[in-house]
């Protein structure tokens, strides 16, 4: 695929085990881009954006609201609870996210084929966890998992009902009912009040009807009148149902190819693929993490980069870049560029180390995270240790200015991946960025961003 230097359509995925700083990197892009679309997951991600003074905790709405005229696409493939999405749109509108006037209901779009979190769900989360004792896989409780099952069940009640509010509540009620039933002979937990649940939904479904459009007709549009897309994954991909660390992994497809299913699109349309990845690595939640710090370092990672859940508050864990699982996303997710995230949080440190491989028990070396995830959690990685550059770089925004043994990590970690580093973040707000190196990710990135941000090449 060939592109001519013009603001391409892009895909945004997570490359690591999610939490990577995807909406700083799409509140960057945004601007340039007609149209950004959210495509998986639901309220149990959460984006932050930061620039000026100002800070948004965004959680289903995709990141783009905050920045420019472009309008937002809710995709088929999420899930999303409608009480969830109405605090969201309130908590924007009271800072003022608005562009030329046109306020958050003009831009925001939601498909009718997605499917709806109700308050059942979020019992039956947690219900469930609570039963699962030690082997808990640390959900968020947001009633994601359950809300996916009914959809493969084949019984969710999906967006559209959002614009009949009589039938939503009565086909609501039947399931919920059901609901309440696995709640109290499954786990002895306390049934969801049926009636109240039932008008809250009545009354969302009366706010939030105007917003149910198709999605992919819409993106069509775009695409014939030339705009370019930018789509925004949720989680990352070793958070995937079918490539993460299963069975601690998120309910939906964190992939690539996900963005088209979840719009009805074909592929060809998606454009290229830039992967974000921390400078380091975290995760939130149960299941194996072979780079964690479980020592003074991992807290000082913590504390140094903030590392707490931006829609849990949860503290994050903490470990050292691993490169066999960031190729393993570059490979399966087909990542074209990275954009290496938070790199500023490492500039304290005399070594840094970078997971090569991992070692199984009895010697063998393996260069890619196994299906099992017991076996994962048993492997001992493999590290190759650099020097660090005890000099601030935060705020830095040429590459040229960096020291030079951040410029040799980031150069390292270009060869252990196999392709390029063209953005990096040095602090959270969206003026501390760097652009750098040539392609075709990087040209787009720099035609999106324009003459709004003062992020010269190098």
């Amino acid at each position: 695929m060939s592109f001519t230097g013009s603001v391409s359509s892009l895909v945004v995925v997570g490359g690591q085990w999610g939490d990577e700083g995807k909406g700083k990197v799409v509140d960057l892009l945004a601007g340039g881009f007609g149209a950004v679309v959210r495509y998986n997951g639901g309220h149990n991600a959460g984006h932050t954006v930061k620039f000026a003074d100002r800070h948004f905790a965004l959680h289903l709405v995709p990141s783009g609201i905050v920045h420019g005229g472009s309008l937002c696409y809710m995709g088929a493939g999420m899930v999303v609870d409608p009480l969830a999405l109405i605090r969201e749109m309130d908590s924007l509108a009271d800072q003022g996210v608005e562009v030329e006037g046109v306020e958050v209901e003009g831009r925001l779009f939601l498909s009718p084929r997605a499917a709806l979190i109700l308050p059942t769900h979020q019992a039956m989360d947690l219900a469930r966890e609570a039963a699962r004792g030690g082997g808990s896989i640390g959900t968020t409780g947001r009633g994601i998992g359950p809300a996916y099952q009914d959809l493969a069940q084949r019984r969710a009640l999906r967006t559209h009902l959002l614009t009949d509010p009589a039938g939503l509540v009565e086909r609501g009620r039947k399931l919920m009912a059901a609901h309440n039933r696995e709640l109290e002979l499954l786990y002895d937990a306390e049934p969801v009040d049926l009636e109240r649940a039932c008008e809250q939904l009545e009354a969302a479904a009366n706010r939030l009807g105007p917003f149910v459009h198709e999605v992919g007709p819409r993106i069509e549009a775009h695409v014939e009148r030339g705009d370019a897309i930018l789509f925004e994954g949720a989680q990352g991909v070793m958070l995937d149902l079918l490539h993460g660390t299963y069975p601690f992994v998120t309910s939906s497809s964190c992939l690539p190819g996900a963005a088209a299913v979840s719009c009805g699109l074909p592929p060809r349309l998606l454009g290229p693929v830039l992967g974000i990845m921390k400078a380091y690595v975290t995760r939130v939640g149960g299941g194996p993490f072979p780079t964690e710090l479980h020592d003074a370092l991992g807290d000082h990672l913590r504390r140094r980069g903030n590392e707490f859940g931006t829609t849990t508050g949860r503290p994050r864990r903490c470990g050292w870049f691993d490169a066999v699982a960031a190729r393993f996303a570059v490979r399966t997710a087909g990542i074209d560029a990275v954009a290496l995230m938070k790199l500023d949080v490492l500039d304290e440190l005399e070594e840094i180390r970078v997971a090569v491989g991992y070692r199984a028990p009895g010697g063998k070396l393996l260069d890619a995270p196994p299906a099992d995830a017991r076996m994962l959690a048993e492997l001992e990685p493999v590290y190759e240790t650099l020097p660090g550059w005890r000099t601030p770089t935060t705020a830095v925004t040429r590459d040229g200015d960096l020291p030079g043994a951040a410029r040799d990590y980031i150069g390292f970690l270009e060869e252990r991946l196999g392709v390029p580093v063209v953005l990096v973040s040095t602090g959270p707000r969206r003026e501390e960025t760097l652009l750098r190196g040539d392609g075709a990710v990087a040209d787009c990135i720099r035609a999106a961003v324009g003459s709004e941000l003062a992020v010269p090449s190098a």
